[in-house]
């Protein structure tokens, strides 16, 4: 695994160093009446409002259904838009399916509890499933007939492809035909591709994900979100990275590098297929911390380096709850995926995300998702700071003098509180 510094080759250059050399694309703004109306129709006049705006592109609500299985055919992303989900990330698509072979089992859960009592609760879920097996053609008549029967309806290609400029600008053609509203760049696959020069890793090596998203920016029309692998020292620098060289957005985190276990009983690791395993792909409650802190230091990088601009974070990481969502939003998150979430718990979930996250922000007085949006994010600060503003509040602590100072300014309606305010307790 990749995941050292050595394994990044340094940039330091500002934002202005690396021009776009393309016209910023245009943004389909028409649709943002009609999903004003969608969120409203699906919401009280009392409610907070739930919709957002990303990249020219409004959602209902910011639930993303994130890359996976839960996107994996026109049925089931045909689902989530019935469900309410604010847009759908297909499953990865490349060009040659036939290359893609998955295996049985290849999911693995850990669970809360003694020894992992098969009784816990799931808190992690390990897969080693590769992208789409299904052939492109496929895939592109399923988005294509998906955009038809939702034409308002956000549907997002996630894409992948072997270090060939001319397959990914194939690829990005073909796609593009479909309608589809938005490319996510999957940059941070952690196993199965890698070793194709796919996947992490491109997003590992920040010179060739600067080569490979001057290919995909300069051929795309559409908006493009890199997704992050968290498997490396400082996610901050390929983000900074697909900026500058074009890309609208970064989604974060994908899967954390991972070998769920060892079974006890016949010492072997799992998911175990014919005795062996690979590593794979962490997800679910566990990692939603790190996400978190993934999160905030690519959000800090782009308020600090990019404050102006139109750009956009998708937050990915163990989200099951309105509150776990609400987390990424206070960083400065835009939207909200979900995958082993829906794995999990279903379709449905996005009900009790849309109410969870309605009910905090009640609690608060927000009426807009950018009412609260990165307002947590100016509390991060570093130890040192941490230590100044400790030892400068004790110190004015112990400035403020303790009691009446003076005879003179004793009352006679104050008279017993003045007398208790200089007993030593």
């Amino acid at each position: 695994m990749a995941s050292s510094s050595s394994s990044i080759r340094s940039i330091n250059s500002s934002a202005a160093e690396f021009p776009v050399t393309r016209p910023r694309r245009g943004f389909r703004a028409n649709r943002v009446g009609f999903n004003r109306v969608f969120a409203q129709a699906n919401a009280s006049s009392s409610d907070p409002d739930l919709s957002v705006t990303v990249n020219g592109l409004t959602m209902p609500n910011p639930f993303v259904i994130g890359s996976g299985p839960p996107g994996t055919n026109y049925t089931v992303m045909k689902r989530a838009f019935d469900e309410g989900w604010g847009a759908v990330i297909a499953k990865t698509v490349s060009l040659d399916a036939a290359k893609v072979v998955n295996v049985t089992p290849r999911y693995a859960k850990l669970r809360a509890g003694a020894n992992g009592s098969a009784k816990g609760q799931i808190i992690g879920w390990e897969n080693i499933e590769l992208i789409s097996d299904r052939p492109l053609e496929t895939m592109l008549k399923e988005f294509k007939q998906l955009k038809e029967e939702y034409p308002e309806r956000i549907l997002i290609a996630s894409i992948m492809e072997e270090y060939n400029k001319a397959a990914w600008e194939e690829l990005i053609d073909r796609v593009e035909q479909t309608g589809i509203d938005a490319f996510e760049i999957n940059f941070s696959c952690p196993h199965g591709m890698p070793e194709r020069k796919m996947g992490a890793a491109v997003g590992q090596d920040c010179a060739l994900l600067e080569e490979v998203c001057g290919w995909i920016n300069a051929k795309a029309t559409v908006p493009v979100w890199a997704k992050m692998t968290p498997n490396i020292t400082d996610i901050t620098q390929p983000a900074r990275v697909s900026l500058q060289t074009g890309c609208e957005g970064v989604s974060a985190i994908n899967t954390i590098m991972s070998v769920m276990g060892i079974n006890l009983d016949t010492l072997r690791p799992e998911p175990c297929v014919e005795g062996y395993s690979t590593p794979g792909g962490y997800s679910s409650k566990a990692v939603h911390p790190i996400a978190l802190a993934k999160v905030m230091n690519i959000a800090q990088m782009m308020k600090n380096e990019f404050g102006d601009k139109d750009y956009s974070l998708s937050a990915i990481g163990g989200v099951e709850t309105g509150g776990d969502a609400a987390e990424f939003i206070l960083l400065g998150a835009d939207t909200v995926q979900v995958c082993t979430g829906v794995m999990m718990h279903g379709y449905g979930l996005v009900k009790k995300l849309c109410s969870e996250l309605q009910e905090f922000m009640k609690k608060h007085d927000f009426s807009s998702i950018e009412d609260f949006r990165g307002a947590s994010l100016d509390y991060f600060t570093t130890h040192m700071d941490l230590v100044k503003r400790q030892q400068d509040a004790i110190r004015e602590r112990k400035a403020v003098k303790k009691g009446l100072q003076s005879d003179k300014d004793w009352t006679g309606d104050g008279f017993v509180k003045e007398t208790e305010s200089m007993v030593s307790n």
